[in-house]
């Protein structure tokens, strides 16, 4: 069985998060949820570089915007997805951070697993393509058989 990916989860409305997390739980995910992203930003600097798969966080909140959360995030762990959602399109222009982004209330549940499912696999990069067998090798394989 693949081990599965962990998805740090913040959103400063409670109902919200308690539903996000259960929709990704559903799907296969170990979700760390936060109101805060302080609290986030707690469990990054404690956390092995890899370890968190994907960060989704809501662009408005209070004290650090997700923005914010996301350039930080982005410092402590480079190679990190970002996912921001936000209830206004305009700030569209403040998720410039992330990468990816999301209409709160205007994109479906299977929108948002898909954009998490493609993020979460370029995190982990293209597939590996077998590794062509050196000439010699192949030769010897050829006349041994």
């Amino acid at each position: 069985m693949r081990p599965r990916k962990t998805i740090l989860c913040v959103e400063d409305n409670e109902q919200i998060l308690s539903v996000r997390k259960f929709l990704l739980e559903t799907r296969g995910y170990r979700v760390l949820a936060f109101a805060t992203a302080a609290e986030a930003l707690e469990v990054l600097q404690t956390s092995l570089p890899g370890s968190i798969d994907l960060l989704l966080s809501d662009v408005i909140m209070p004290q650090m915007d997700g923005n914010e959360l996301v350039r930080r995030a982005k410092q402590l762990h480079p190679c990190l997805p970002a996912l921001l959602v936000s209830g206004t399109v305009t700030s569209f222009d403040r998720a410039a951070a992330a990468d990816a982004f999301l209409p709160k209330g205007a994109c479906t549940p299977v929108e948002l697993l898909d954009r998490i499912r493609i993020l979460v696999a370029r995190k982990r990069g293209p597939k590996k393509q077998p590794t062509a067998v050196q000439p010699e090798i192949a030769q010897a394989l050829q006349q041994a058989s």
